[in-house]
């Protein structure tokens, strides 16, 4: 049996931040959760356009705090940030309380992992060759900064009629290491011949001893060995 975890989770709390960071009550945790997803999904589906590889919230008190990483705040925001307000508007009738948006620009969305899948996804239902758009991906990754790729496609790949799986990679991907920087994403493809799941493994290096990463925790400086006599 394959016994598959995901990577951002095998990672939060160590070395990723969690993507929602707040705390409540038993009695109003279901509700709050359901409320993250909404805000998630209204983001997902009306702003697709943004180029959003990342979404993260945070709750203090009252007001809710979203963050949204997009590598196009131009397109975000809008002129004179009419965008925007009217988006606080659309989020605030989800929460039914006030937001607060911060926008963080991507500056290399080579090597975001979702974008890259949003790219792989938007070419394959243009029908195009998929090794071809599989290799251009990786070589663009690579290219921007990337020390290992890894893209898997699984489905009626150029309207076969039996589903199969296509897989590129180059570089090394640890997907054990927890030091490692490792960005994942999953798509959906939608084609004409039906769906079609896409995953990107990014791989940009690795913590050192004793550096802050994103996450809680330090990377600890491991003790050198001591020789035998």
């Amino acid at each position: 049996m394959g016994q598959k975890v995901h990577p951002t989770g095998f990672r939060c709390a160590i070395t990723e931040p969690w993507r929602s960071r707040w705390y409540a009550s038993s009695k109003d945790f279901p509700a709050l959760l359901l409320q993250d997803q909404k805000i998630r999904r209204h983001i997902r589906d009306n702003w697709a356009f943004a180029a959003i590889p990342k979404i993260e919230i945070e709750r203090a008190g009252d007001v809710v705090t979203v963050f949204i990483h997009t590598a196009r705040p131009g397109v975000l925001i809008g002129k004179k940030g009419a965008k925007v307000d009217k988006f606080r508007e659309e989020i605030e009738k989800i929460t039914g309380g006030p937001v607060r948006l911060k926008i963080i620009e991507v500056h290399r969305p080579e090597l975001e992992s979702r974008l890259v899948g949003e790219s792989v996804a938007e070419m394959l239902a243009k029908r195009m060759n998929y090794r071809r758009v599989l290799k251009k991906a990786v070589d663009q990754a690579m290219a921007a900064g990337a020390q290992g790729v890894k893209i898997v496609v699984s489905g009626r790949l150029g309207g076969a009629e039996m589903a199969r799986v296509g897989k590129i990679s180059k570089g090394r991907v640890p997907c054990t290491t927890l030091r490692a920087k490792l960005d994942y994403g999953y798509i959906v493809a939608r084609t004409k011949a039906g769906a079609i799941g896409v995953k990107v493994w990014i791989f940009k290096g690795e913590y050192g001893p004793g550096e802050v990463t994103h996450g809680l925790l330090p990377v600890e400086r491991t003790a050198p060995e001591r020789a035998s006599v």
